[in-house]
């Protein structure tokens, strides 16, 4: 049955707002979808920064009762149910309305998107329904619209590994594990019993593994956010093991997020970062080991294991520094879910959502030298 606002008229869009009821929206009827995908699909008015739409249709289960996780870092997280509800939180800096999923295959099927959308990812929550409503929603999707292929943005804690046999055989194309967490003492810490969460850092590695198994290589992937207390020895062994698998790194720049228990942390430090993004990039394209690069006493990297010049014109390029995810269609470095402004805004950009232009890249330089700068507004912005 539709959900419905004021009693009658049933909902078939609904954008965050703290001022009326909110709808008992639930999959696999309903979907959330990113603020950037609302835009490209003109759901939404609006215009991003530099950037003119996003490429891959980033859609999350949705349910009244909410995640039952509690991850520190995020907004979606069970302590927050007496602040704001469910379908009003922000994720990753940004609100996610929601729709109706046919209506929304209906738009893509009819082009609203002008046939920029890449991809599209399923993100699961920790939720009892969650499992069962991906397959439906995964089903539904490649029955459809065949030509836009699906990443799964998996909740391993819910999962066996028939699950991602079944996933795989439903027509799922890359399988993705938020692993997030570089160490299993801050995994626990910020994930786990630490905050009265049921996730385990064993379950994560086992599905990273599963994966690999079953989706093979470069069809499965782990996320890892920079800048929550791992060293960049740490976060770079965790992308090195999932590359010796056969995978791919996605990474996000830790940025507090509004309500959440680490709301009040810092965001990464700029060079950290960006050495972070440089070495990821090296291990994932280049074939560096970490092995053969240099760290200091604090684990910070001093050496990346490749000649100067080679490093020099890598950086650039820019290339590594933009937002990495699940790739596009034309270049498998260039990720179709670029997620403009998802862990930084327009006026100091971490994951760039674009090309970054000359400028952009000078500043990039000067955060991997030290220096206090911001990188993504151009002059005349």
């Amino acid at each position: 049955m539709s959900a419905v606002i004021d009693g009658t008229q049933p909902i078939r869009f609904y954008r965050p707002n703290p001022h009326v009821r909110t709808p008992a929206m639930r999959s696999p009827e309903y979907v959330q979808m990113s603020t950037a995908a609302a835009i490209t699909l003109g759901l939404v008015a609006g215009q991003m920064h530099r950037v003119s739409c996003t490429h891959c249709l980033n859609l999350l289960v949705t349910y009244p009762e909410g995640c039952r996780a509690n991850c520190a870092y995020c907004g979606l997280a069970r302590h927050r149910e007496e602040a704001r509800d469910y379908a009003d939180r922000n994720f990753i800096r940004v609100d996610w309305p929601t729709a109706r999923y046919d209506e929304v295959i209906e738009r893509v099927q009819a082009g609203s998107d002008r046939g920029r959308f890449e991809r599209m990812c399923i993100s699961m929550i920790t939720h009892p329904e969650s499992n069962a409503d991906t397959y439906v929603l995964l089903e539904k999707w490649v029955r459809a619209v065949p030509q836009v292929p699906v990443s799964i943005l998996s909740n391993p804690t819910t999962l066996e590994r028939a699950d991602l046999v079944r996933m795989r055989d439903l027509g799922a194309e890359i399988f993705t594990v938020a692993l997030d967490a570089a160490t299993p003492a801050i995994f626990d810490r910020t994930r786990g019993k630490g905050v009265d969460s049921p996730h385990k850092y064993e379950k994560y590695w086992a599905a990273i593994e599963w994966a690999a198994a079953v989706f093979g290589p470069e069809r499965f992937g782990a996320h890892l956010i920079c800048g929550m207390g791992e060293t960049e020895r740490e976060i770079l062994d965790a992308c090195q093991r999932v590359k010796d698998l056969g995978g791919h790194n996605h990474m996000f720049a830790f940025f507090p997020e509004r309500g959440s228990l680490m709301e009040d942390w810092p965001a990464v430090d700029r060079g950290q970062w960006r050495r972070v993004q440089l070495a990821r990039f090296l291990i994932d394209f280049r074939g560096v080991r970490v092995d053969a690069m240099d760290f200091d006493a604090d684990g910070r990297v001093v050496d990346f294991g490749v000649a100067r010049a080679e490093l020099d014109a890598l950086i650039a390029s820019g290339t590594p520094f933009r937002t990495s995810g699940c790739p596009g269609k034309d270049d498998d470095r260039v990720s179709a879910c670029n997620r403009p402004y998802g862990d930084s805004s327009p006026t100091d950009i971490l994951s760039f959502p674009f090309a970054p232009a000359a400028e952009d890249v000078a500043a990039v330089q000067r955060q991997l030298a030290g220096e206090p700068v911001r990188a993504g507004l151009l002059a005349g912005d």
